[in-house]
């Protein structure tokens, strides 16, 4: 397991991760720790933790809203692919290109949310 320091609001935590994913763990510390800081200019000093709560609502609430467009996205997919190809060329090739894409976001979105709750964990 790879370590990691990170700063989130202000304080540093230390983590572990597999090897190579230290860049993404990073990433995602970086995100997190710029959602706390929005909410703290916009709402100004009421607390870390709650400051930390309402961070991770907000980031729950993104991830959700986008994993129910990737939802929506896939079942628009799947009424294309069953539907007549009504003479549009190469309409097979690009639905499968929105596939792949669709299922390389739903990872990245699982992996989001694995990451979030082995932070919260920590």
């Amino acid at each position: 397991m790879a370590q990691l320091a990170v700063t989130i609001a202000g304080r540093v935590y230390r983590l572990a991760c597999d090897e190579g994913e230290e860049a993404r763990l990073g990433d995602l510390a970086q995100l997190v720790d710029a959602k706390i800081e929005g909410m703290r200019q916009r709402f100004g000093e009421i607390g870390d933790q709650r400051l930390s709560i309402m961070a991770a609502i907000t980031l729950a609430d993104e991830w959700a809203e986008a994993n129910n467009r990737a939802r929506e996205l896939e079942a628009e997919l799947s009424r294309l692919k069953s539907g007549p190809a009504g003479g549009v060329p190469g309409r097979d090739e690009w639905a499968d290109r929105i596939a792949v894409s669709l299922g390389e976001a739903a990872l990245r979105i699982e992996r989001v949310a694995q990451d979030l709750n082995a932070a919260g964990r920590e």
